[in-house]
């Protein structure tokens, strides 16, 4: 669902991947996000394309920093919701440098990752509370299953 911001999302496939990395670890997460980034642009014809490689740098990059934010959450030190904000400024600051990259221009990373960068507070904010609801309504049905 786009924003306001051309580029800009919500972040619902991030969802995903920090609840595959609470419940399955990173391998899971980042096998995750690496299908989820290849099958989508295949599905949508732009495998190897422009939109593919700011996507995979985009969800590869996050998975990544949520690794992080995952240990420092398994020890207590951040809530879920900082670890999906710490997921979307790395989300954000990958698309925007590859986006530099790729097309050769620096003032992308000086004018649009920082309008970027606000945005992902309220919707790593949003999806981090999405995780957190959902992590406690699957723990309970995961539970149940591992009994039966």
């Amino acid at each position: 669902m786009p924003l306001l911001v051309p580029g800009a999302k919500i972040g619902l496939a991030n969802i995903i991947t920090l609840l595959t990395f609470i419940i399955y670890g990173f391998k899971s997460a980042i096998f995750v996000a690496v299908i989820r980034t290849v099958l989508g642009s295949i599905f949508l014809g732009n495998f190897l394309g422009f939109g593919f490689f700011l996507s995979f740098s985009g969800a590869v990059i996050s998975t990544l920093a949520m690794a992080l934010g995952i240990y420092l959450w398994r020890r207590d030190k951040v809530s879920l919701i900082a670890v999906s904000i710490l997921g979307a400024v790395a989300h954000n600051t990958a698309q925007v440098a590859a986006a530099s990259i790729i097309i050769r221009n620096i003032n992308l990373l000086k004018l649009y990752l920082p309008l970027l960068l606000i945005l992902a507070i309220p919707t790593g904010f949003f999806t981090g509370l999405v995780v957190i609801y959902s992590q406690k309504a699957l723990s309970g049905v995961i539970g149940q299953l591992q009994e039966s």
